[in-house]
């Protein structure tokens, strides 16, 4: 595999979980958004990773790349009995998004380690293509 097949996995891989980071923080902010009814309220969004294959390339390993195929939306509300609330329906009740925050915050930790673990595979194969270019220097 050579150098520009890992930039193009990594760089990938970074996009990809950017995408995934972008779409949490979505979800946390809106994890205490009320609307009026079940239908109308803010649905969790996933985004769907895929290994995306090249058949361009005669090199084994050097088409694959990581990918974001979808962003899932995942339905659901709680309904909280609120009279008062001017969003409130004829029972009294507001809707809220069924987002738990704390595996919200779960999977952003995830994101962001995937993250810096690609960064640190880019690190690496930037500084063995300077230690290749030493080998030819002659002292």
């Amino acid at each position: 595999m050579g150098f520009n097949a890992i930039y193009q996995i990594a760089g990938s891989a970074m996009n990809a979980q950017m995408i995934r980071l972008n779409t949490v923080a979505s979800n946390l902010a809106n994890a205490d958004t009320p609307a009026s009814s079940a239908d109308s309220v803010y649905q969790a969004r996933v985004p769907i990773f895929s290994a995306v294959m090249s058949q361009a390339s005669s090199e084994v390993s050097a088409g694959e790349s990581v990918a974001v195929t979808a962003i899932r939306q995942q339905p659901g509300s709680v309904a909280r009995f609120e009279p008062n609330h001017p969003l409130a329906d004829e029972q009294g009740y507001v809707y809220y998004p069924a987002i738990n925050t704390v595996d919200q915050m779960a999977d952003m930790m995830s994101a962001s380690r995937s993250f810096e673990t690609n960064v640190d595979v880019l690190t690496n194969v930037k500084s063995m293509q300077q230690s290749l270019l030493r080998l030819g220097e002659v002292t």
